[in-house]
């Protein structure tokens, strides 16, 4: 029994009645010679009534079993920025016939008959110029069903949790499978409103209970919810169903798009996850992504949507949304993003340089029996047999490998073997812990993943994606439990007689670089060739690496570098996944066994070593006496500790440069270099020096809130955002494309004239007169006073200068623009009691710095991050003040 369309109820929240309308549209398919009434949500009217200029139409689509109040964030964003006199885009959200409070047909509508309906729709409306396709869930699949039927009028695309195919012998989500079982799919989608509910319950944060009822008014009878049923009825399941056909139509339409894409993602998903975001992203290979770590099913729901998409519309459209701003016809293409070409030296240079070469390459510390020596024709004809197995399995160019290794040469074979074919090398260390690794490698969503034992045990116990790869030999029934296809050994085999591929080009993506998730959760950074050889460059340049000078690499980022610097590199025994783990012996038999002349190592590393340094021997001084060059590396740190790593190395000059996982080197300075700049400027932050090559750095000034708003300028001494530019700057952070567009600036310094890429690096400091840059901490960790914003570091410095505090960390407490300071120290000797200093403690603290403290507080260890153990986490320790002084236990933050 059909049922004709209605209005909403007027009282719903977020949704305003005047958008609402009513549209008589002639039938096509199984409805023709009919007329079927359609609800939708419609901004064009009002736009047309204020006169605003219309940039185009955004043809929303809900899915199951939502409707068009799915949408209403971005009909209210649109409609505002047309009130103040916008150029707006017109948004069009319709309710498909079925659902929400459009007709009941009584008819079975399946996929392909849901495309015509739209189809329809959009030819009674007249959309028939720059419209953007939005939708969820089966309205995805939908208006992708409809963008490709209508190429000459569809701008762009963007998706939100959906999925357009099943890959063979993969089950449809757990959740589809119970809803669509004999007996329960009427019981829990008409009769019932288990699975409207259970849909509902998938918000996060949960939804106000005036929002679920929203949701629930079309659906307030079992005859109104015949379309959900229908819906989970008409998912193709296999080859065999109606709609298999035209869902496959569709998948392979989409690949011969070519327009905008943008894909908005919920990770948290327990229905469309992450594989089915991988195969779109493989058949929109241009599009823009992010994934919103911590949301669900329900994106619209669980974060702002809305300014993305408009923001997105923005960047591809020139829409500029200011008043009276209207951008001109012309400007309103998609904006070209396309890069020129540029001849590079690859990585893997170095190793073809020297194939027959006997000299020794990599040395592996960690291997049982004592160091494991790789020569240099060893490493390339492993890494050739690599290569040439992995392609010969089905490894393409483009493909994500993760590589759950432990630093060697094992490692280093891999990584250089995957480079030469194209594939994309995914490293996070187990240091991000187990959650955080999940996220990391559940996030890059890798075609393969080649690991030791513990790796595959967790990539099989976890869930992770992949093709697995075993390092060592397995049992037959021990590569049957982990899910193992291949050993490195079968690899090996395999490659010995095979080619090797047609290497990748500069602009190629080579690796995605996790960073420490000390500021949230890991963001994958991605590498293209050319920069990965930029940053060999800007290495062997500055400190002047040459083939003899061997390599100590306690910091994990650069240990893959020696074989792309052309000589040899030792990691010294340790755990990797913690730095403090390292010790002074085994740096010195690192450098022993080596002859390096560099060593790297991370500050929560050097911490260990100088802790430990009473346990070298003569031998192992005299093997640190040949060391030329010291870095420090992984986070800035001040002359005291640099110095006492540098006692240990006596004819060493000490280093600390300063970069970040997006752009590893910036900057650099010496000890003696940090010390004359204390003395000529006594600047507050840890000097690290001055730009490295043709890098550059900027800062964007911190307004009265702590933002930082400023335009970008070299000005001395100015408190800001430190901005950096650099041949090896990343490319992208993966799938994350509103952090992208956060950090990174296509403009012009005050300074200089000449536009770059710039990222925006989230730390705060400012440059001297000299163009030296001080770091003075983190944006998130600025205490925004009533006086104005203040940056941790100086202040913390000060405080360390008490014979009884070995550090400090400077943290808020109170209301944003009103904020507090108080001084967390470790003492000497630690206290076991964390809570209130000792009073002797607390009035040497507040007479050694003019910021006024509202407490001191003393915590046997200052928490830190959770990779590389090196910066404190100071907004755990923020929350941890507030509720020890609003009365709190005081246990350990």
């Amino acid at each position: 029994m059909t049922q004709a369309a209605a209005l909403p109820p007027r009282d719903l929240p977020g949704l305003e009645g005047r958008f609402s309308r009513i549209a008589s549209v002639r039938g096509t398919g199984l409805d023709e010679g009919l007329s079927r009434e359609w609800h939708y949500l419609d901004t064009g009217p009002a736009l047309s009534r204020l006169g605003v200029p219309v940039v185009g139409t955004i043809l929303a689509v809900h899915g199951n079993p939502t409707w068009s109040y799915l949408w209403r964030g971005l009909v209210a964003e649109s409609a505002r920025i047309a009130d103040e006199g916008g150029p707006a885009w017109r948004v069009v959200a319709v309710d498909q016939l079925d659902m929400g409070f459009s007709e009941r047909t009584a008819v079975e509508r399946p996929l392909a008959q849901r495309v015509a309906d739209l189809g329809a729709f959009t030819d009674a409306l007249a959309l028939d110029d720059t419209v953007v396709t939005l939708g969820h869930d089966w309205g995805g699949v939908v208006s992708l069903g409809w963008a490709v039927d209508h190429p000459s009028t569809t701008a762009g695309v963007i998706l939100l949790n959906t999925a357009v195919h099943q890959p063979a012998g993969i089950p449809i989500p757990a959740p589809l499978r119970i809803a669509r079982t004999r007996g329960l799919l009427a019981a829990s989608t008409v009769r019932s409103t288990a699975f409207l509910s259970a849909t509902l319950e998938l918000a996060s944060p949960a939804l106000e209970p005036a929002v679920k009822d929203a949701y629930r008014a079309p659906y307030r009878s079992a005859a109104r919810r015949r379309g959900i049923g229908a819906f989970v009825a008409d998912i193709p399941v296999d080859s065999a169903h109606e709609s298999f056909a035209e869902l496959e139509r569709i998948a392979t339409a989409v690949q011969s798009l070519r327009v905008p894409a943008l894909m908005l993602w919920g990770p948290g998903d327990p229905i469309f996850s992450d594989r089915y975001l991988d195969d779109l992203v493989d058949r929109l290979p241009e599009a823009d992504v992010h994934r919103f770590e911590g949301a669900g099913h329900l994106i619209t729901e669980d974060r702002p949507y809305a300014d993305a998409v408009l923001a997105w519309l923005s960047d591809n459209f020139g829409l500029v949304q200011e008043r009276g701003q209207a951008a001109p016809p012309e400007s309103l293409v998609p904006i070209s993003s396309e890069r020129e070409p540029s001849r590079f030296v690859p990585l893997w240079h170095g190793l073809d340089e020297r194939r027959s070469d006997d000299a020794i390459a990599v040395i592996d510390m960690s291997t049982r029996g004592g160091p494991r020596r790789v020569s240099w024709r060893q490493l390339d004809d492993k890494v050739r047999r690599i290569a040439g197995g992995l392609s010969g399995i089905g490894v393409r160019k483009g493909h994500r490998v993760s590589l759950l290794v432990q630093p060697g040469a094992t490692l280093t074979s891999l990584v250089y073997a995957c480079l030469r074919i194209g594939a994309v090398v995914v490293v996070a260390d187990a240091g991000l812990g187990v959650r955080g690794l999940t996220r990391a490698v559940r996030g890059a969503w890798p075609d393969f993943v080649i690991g030791e034992t513990p790796g595959l045990v967790a990539a099989r116990t976890l869930g992770w994606p992949g093709v697995r790869i075993s390092t060592v030999r397995l049992s037959k029934a021990a590569k049957l439990v982990l899910g193992v296809s291949h050993t490195l050994g079968d690899i090996v085999t395999i490659g010995g007689g095979l080619a090797i591929p047609e290497p990748p080009d500069a602009g190629d993506e080579a690796a995605i670089l996790f960073t420490s998730g000390s500021t949230g959760p890991a963001k994958g950074v991605v590498y293209t060739h050319g920069q990965l050889s930029a940053l060999r460059d800007a290495l062997a340049s500055h400190f002047e690496v040459t083939e003899d000078t061997g390599l100590v690499t306690g910091f994990a980022p650069f240990a893959l570098l020696g074989p792309a610097l052309g000589t040899r590199s030792v990691t010294p025994e340790m755990d990797v996944s913690s730095p403090r783990t390292l010790t002074a012996t085994a740096v010195a038999a690192a450098v022993r066994e080596s002859d390096a002349g560099i060593v790297f190592l991370s500050p929560a590393a050097i911490l260990n070593v100088v802790a430990t340094a009473g346990e070298l021997g003569r031998q192992d001084r005299e093997a640190l006496a040949g060391v030329h060059t010291f870095l420090s590396t992984g986070a800035p740190i001040g002359a005291e500790l640099l110095a006492s790593a540098a006692a240990l190395m006596p004819n060493a000059t000490p280093h600390t440069p300063y970069g970040m996982t997006e752009c590893l080197l910036v900057t650099d300075v010496t000890l003696d270099g940090i010390r004359s700049a204390a003395a000529a400027d006594a600047d507050a932050g840890v000097c690290v020096g001055s730009p490295i090559g043709t890098n550059r750095v900027v800062v964007s000034a911190l307004d009265v809130e702590g933002a930082a708003t400023g335009p970008l300028s070299s000005q001395p001494g100015v408190l800001g955002e430190i901005v950096v530019s650099a041949p090896h700057l990343k490319d992208h952070y993966d799938r994350l494309w509103l952090a992208d567009r956060a950090a990174e600036r296509e403009t012009q310094s005050e300074a200089d004239s000449t536009p770059g890429r710039w990222h925006r690096t989230g730390d705060v400091g400012h440059l001297d007169r000299h163009g030296r840059l001080w770091v003075e901490g983190r944006l998130p960790h600025v205490l925004v006073t009533s006086a104005g914003p203040i940056a941790p570091v100086g202040a913390e410095q000060e405080v360390e200068t008490v014979a009884a505090v070995r550090r400090a960390a400077i943290v808020g407490i109170g209301p944003d623009g009103l904020r507090q300071a108080v001084a967390v120290v470790e003492t000497v000797p630690p206290t076991d009691r964390p809570g209130l200093a000792d009073p002797n403690v607390t009035r040497a603290v507040r007479s050694r710095t003019e910021l006024p403290l509202v407490a001191v507080l003393a915590v046997p260890r200052l928490p830190t991050d959770v990779r590389h153990n090196s910066k404190i986490d100071r907004t755990r320790l923020s929350d941890w003040a507030e509720g020890v002084l609003a009365g709190g236990k005081p246990t350990a933050p």
